[in-house]
C-alpha cells in the first residue's frame, strides 16, 4: 500500500503544482486586462492579440486548475447526507462517484475533443482575427490538459478512497 500513497501524494504534489501556475496565470490575466483597458481608454490603442491573451490565461486558468480545485475539494457537491458521514462512507461514495460518473465523463470530454485538438495541431491553426494570437492549437489543447490533471487526481482520490477503506492511513507513511 505504501506505493499507491507515495503515487497519491506524487499526484497531489504535481496538481498542487499546476494550481500555482493557475494563480500565476490569474496574476498575468489582470496585469494584461490592466493594460489593455488602459491603451484602449487612455490612449486609444488596441491590440487583438492582447485581448487574445487574457482570454487563453481565462481558459488554462479554468481547465488546467480543474485538477487543483478536486485535490483541495472546492468542487461542486450536494453535501446533504455527505457532510456529516463517516470517513468511511465518505470514501465509498467518493470511489463510486469516481469510476462511475467522474471516469466516464473524462473519457467522453477525451474521446470527442482529441480529434478537434489534433486536427488543430496538423493545420497549425491559427487565429481568426488578424493580428490575432498564434498557434490556436495550444488554447484548444487545454481541453486535453483539462482531461488529464482532472483524470489524474481522479486516480489519486481513488487510491485515497481505497486506502480508507482498507484502513491504512496516509500519515501511517512518513518517507
Amino acid at each position: 500500500m505504501s506505493a499507491l500513497a507515495q503515487l497519491s501524494k506524487f499526484i497531489d504534489r504535481f496538481n498542487t503544482f499546476i494550481g500555482y501556475l493557475c494563480a500565476f496565470f490569474v496574476f498575468s490575466m489582470v496585469i494584461v486586462v490592466f493594460t489593455v483597458v488602459v491603451l484602449r481608454y487612455g490612449f486609444n490603442i488596441g491590440f487583438i492579440w492582447m485581448q487574445e491573451v487574457y482570454v487563453w490565461l481565462h481558459s488554462f486558468v479554468f481547465m488546467l486548475g480543474a485538477g487543483f480545485t478536486y485535490l483541495a475539494n472546492e468542487h461542486v457537491r450536494i453535501d446533504v447526507f455527505y457532510r456529516e458521514a463517516s470517513k468511511k462512507y465518505k470514501a465509498t461514495v467518493d470511489l463510486f462517484g469516481n469510476i462511475i460518473l467522474l471516469l466516464p465523463f473524462l473519457y467522453i470530454i477525451w474521446n470527442y475533443s482529441y480529434p478537434f485538438v489534433y486536427r488543430s495541431f496538423l493545420m497549425g491553426e491559427v487565429s481568426r482575427e488578424a493580428g490575432g494570437m498564434p498557434a490556436l492549437y495550444i488554447l484548444k489543447s487545454a481541453i486535453l490538459w483539462f482531461c488529464l490533471v482532472l483524470f489524474l487526481q481522479l486516480v489519486s482520490n481513488v487510491i485515497k478512497s481505497i486506502l480508507t477503506l482498507s484502513n491504512y492511513h496516509l500519515s501511517d507513511n512518513k518517507s
